[in-house]
This record gives C-alpha cells, structure tokens and sequence, in this order.
C-alpha cells in the first residue's frame, strides 16, 4: 500500500481547524475554488448555508506571499485567518477574523464581520459546495471513474 506524503503546516492548520468548526456544525473542503484563478484554503458550509472563507498561513513569509486573499472577500459572508500559535497576528488585517489553531484543533479568537452574500450567489456557491463534495467523495470511492464494469 502506498502511503501518502506528510501533510504541509498550512494543511495541519486546515485539519485542526476543520475540526474545531465541524463542533459547530459547519462542514469543510479544503482547496475550494470558487471561481477561476481563485482557490481558498477552506471554504466552511453552516447550517444555515452561510459560507465562510478560512486562509490558512503557517509563518509571516506564507502571509506575506499571498496577494489575493481579497478576492475571495466576494465569495463568502465570513472571512477568516487560521494561524499558528505562535504567528505574528499583528500582521493580520483587523477587519478579519481570527482563529488560531494546530494540527488537532482551533479556536475562534475574533469573529469576522458579516457580510451576507445575495441569494443568487449563495444559491450557486452552496450548489459548488455540494457538487465538489459530492465529486470528492466519488473519487475516492471510484479512483479510475473511467472503468467499464461487465
């Protein structure tokens, strides 16, 4: 059996936090991408079908690097950091929430302003959501989808 790399920090990030929201009845894919040339680190799905963006960054070079988290401001009603302990979260925009987090769970330490999406564009992102979950859990039940069954 083959087995499968170690997973990258921000990834260690995503799981804990992942984890910490599922407490709160959000549900989570990783590597979403909402439109083309995006592509957030979580996109979280609650319960009332509000949809928050997660960015997960492991050091100051990670969120120095990253120059398009803006646009993903547009696709949610939340908007989030999820960082390391020990990150420097001065850097971080104040006007964004905040969640600190490790590989085995997270906590919300400053909401993030709402912004609610319209309905039109909830409507298309839930159904995104759901499809891309749906897609993910085929492929992993059906590596090779291509396979002809006599």
């Amino acid at each position: 059996m083959e087995s499968l790399p170690p997973l990258q920090a921000g990834q260690l990030i995503a799981r804990g936090t992942a984890r910490h929201l599922r407490q709160h009845d959000f549900l989570c894919i990783e590597e979403f991408v909402p439109v083309s040339g995006l592509r957030v680190d979580l996109m979280a799905l609650g319960p009332k079908s509000e949809l928050w963006v997660i960015e997960c960054k492991s050091s100051r070079a990670d969120f120095l690097s990253d120059n398009k988290w803006q646009g993903y401001l547009e696709w949610c009603d939340r908007f989030y950091w999820a960082v390391p302990p020990d990150f420097p979260t001065e850097l971080l925009p104040e006007d964004t929430g905040l969640i600190i987090a490790d590989a085995y769970d997270a906590e919300i330490i400053r909401p993030a302003p709402e912004t609610k999406l319209a309905a039109a564009r909830r409507k298309k992102m839930v159904l995104k959501f759901a499809r891309n979950a749906a897609d993910r859990l085929r492929r992993y039940v059906d590596p090779k989808p291509g396979r002809v069954f006599t």
